[in-house]
């Protein structure tokens, strides 16, 4: 006999225990179904421990440039399968922590995969495929994520092309290590084992890595790497993997003509792909395009009644914040709210290397392309007393905005603490901020976050730190 329940939520990443909780909090019955651990990839085998991993980076970097501040630290080391312990360590405490949070907000949680019968029942099975509940539902909510993309010459076999999950947990640290893409997550995996050691080369297909960031920190980054050592193509792609021996020899077809690099391993870092497979969709009649659910994005509806789908599973922007609002704003809807359209165009993209990358809204190139007058502003950390006294001066705070009305169009920045500081422009953009009220509103000194205030008070020609003269005319 099937259970029932006014909202069920398949999935339990940061879109589906949000959308959970927030539909408990709001008086719907809930239940959720997780064939794997609670939290999905982002606490488990994603956002989370990948930080930590980039922590225990950072702190190596740390101690060895402790001689910089008048530290003598002799004899140290790295102690690989320790870093990767303490990261699991951190997913497993997370995780445990999203078990507390649906048992305290009711929420009764379904152990297998779910599968639709109809747009109003599913069957939840085990790894064998057996049948072990029944689920109806007023509500049914897909959340059922992404993982790591396949090119179709290249497969992941998690021993010689491994994707990020592999990339976290292995058992030894490689010495040489191919990176396939330049987006945040091969950035951050480069960052992470360049800094302990590994030699790393990265293959981007475009002509700067990030390159879905404002041109002018993308090329701010590659120039930083490439002057750490990491060997970066761009404008090239991975032709082809071979095994030979112990050694992974990898074909790179650039600009130049191809080469051969000698490699331990290969990690495809090329993007995620929807798991909509074998969830019942084509038996309900849902839509798909290519890997992602076609919903509108307003209302987060499928064309099948009653069933809605948020999160990576209805593509870009491929970010756990993003899922956890849509998750929010369509439960609120449900329960004859107003929450408003979430503004796609407001939600910033954070990459955790070191220097971070933060950004929000408009590069400036489609700022241009959109056809707006623009006015740009950038302040670099150099001039920053703050980032020197902490002894991370590298990058900058680039802002854009509308000549005509002083909009904040975007903001990009490369440096120290870029993913916190990202948060001011979140807000300020969406109280509809403009350039005067960033520049008139008093940052506490010396922080990074006037580097923020300096930047749009560059724009104008009022910085005082650069003082940037207007072009004569």
């Amino acid at each position: 006999m099937a259970k029932e329940f006014d909202v069920c939520v398949i999935g339990s990443g940061p879109g589906g225990y949000a959308a959970a909780i927030r539909a408990s909090q709001l008086g719907f019955k809930t239940s959720i179904i997780e064939k794997k651990d609670l939290g999905g990839v982002c606490l488990n085998i994603g956002c989370i421990p990948t930080k930590a991993l980039l922590k225990s980076a950072e702190v190596f970097e740390y101690i060895t440039h402790a001689g910089d501040h008048g530290i003598v630290v002799d004899n140290y080391k790295t102690d690989f399968p320790k870093i990767i312990k303490r990261s699991r360590g951190v997913a497993n405490k997370m995780s445990k922590g999203i078990e507390f949070l649906m048992k305290a907000n009711k929420i009764e949680v379904i152990r297998g995969k779910g599968v639709f019968d109809s747009a109003k029942e599913l069957k939840v099975v085990d790894d064998n495929g057996k049948e072990t509940n029944r689920v109806k539902a007023k509500h049914f909510i897909i959340a059922t994520g992404a993982r790591t993309r396949e090119l179709p010459h290249i497969k992941i076999d998690g021993k010689t092309v491994i994707g990020s999950t592999e990339a976290m947990t292995m058992d030894e640290q490689p010495k040489n290590m191919v990176i396939m893409g330049a987006g945040a997550i091969g950035i951050e995996f480069a960052y992470f084992y360049h800094t302990i050691g590994t030699e790393v080369t990265i293959v981007e297909l475009q002509k700067h890595i990030l390159p879905v960031e404002d041109e002018d920190v993308s090329k701010e980054l590659q120039k930083i790497y490439k002057k750490k050592g990491m060997n970066i193509l761009t404008e090239s792609s991975v032709e082809k993997v071979e095994k030979k021996g112990k050694k992974v020899i990898v074909t790179v077809k650039g600009p130049k003509g191809n080469q051969e690099i000698e490699t331990d391993v290969v990690l495809s870092a090329v993007g995620v792909t929807g798991n909509i497979e074998d969830i019942g969709l084509e038996k309900i009649g849902v839509k798909t395009d290519r890997d992602s659910i076609v919903v509108d994005k307003k209302t987060y509806k499928t064309d099948v009644d009653g069933v809605y789908a948020i999160g990576d599973v209805i593509g870009a922007p491929w970010l756990a914040h993003k899922a956890t609002h849509e998750g929010i704003n369509l439960v609120e809807q449900l329960a004859g709210h107003h929450p408003g359209e979430i503004d796609y165009e407001g939600i910033p993209g954070c990459t955790y290397c070191q220097p971070q990358v933060a950004s929000v809204g408009y590069t400036e190139k489609a700022a241009k392309d959109a056809g707006y007058e623009i006015k740009v502003g950038k302040f670099p950390f150099a001039a920053s007393g703050k980032a020197s006294a902490i002894g991370h001066n590298e990058g900058f705070v680039k802002v854009i905005f509308d000549a005509k009305y002083g909009e904040w169009l975007g903001c990009h920045i490369i440096g120290a603490e870029a993913t916190e500081l990202i948060a001011e422009a979140v807000a300020a953009r969406k109280l509809e901020t403009t350039a005067q009220e960033i520049i008139k509103s008093v940052h506490p000194h010396p922080t990074l976050s006037e580097a923020v205030m300096e930047a749009a008070a560059e724009a104008y020609y009022e910085g005082i730190h650069l003082g940037t003269q207007p072009p004569k005319k």
